[in-house]
């Protein structure tokens, strides 16, 4: 199973990629931005799968997908849809 992730966008760097932060931790990835429509801004949250950001989020949509997240995690539940 593959998981999107919600992020926030540290810096924009050339190329179509951002530096992005995965939730409130110390872990930062680089992402293509190629897929979005226009080019994101710093503080902008977006949703992240395979090194692709999907789209952008408002900050209260990512905060939600973050929390239901954390939830899972330390609950070990298995969510079905």
């Amino acid at each position: 199973m593959c998981l999107a992730v919600p992020v926030c966008v540290t810096e924009v760097l050339e190329n179509d990629a951002a530096k992005v932060r995965v939730g409130e931790g110390e872990t930062f990835l680089t992402v293509s931005t190629m897929l979005l429509e226009k080019a994101p801004k710093v503080g902008d949250y977006m949703i992240v799968h395979a090194g692709f950001a999907l789209r952008v989020l408002e900050e209260k949509e990512a905060d939600e997908a973050l929390n239901l997240l954390k939830e899972v995690a330390q609950t070990g539940q298995v969510v079905e849809f």
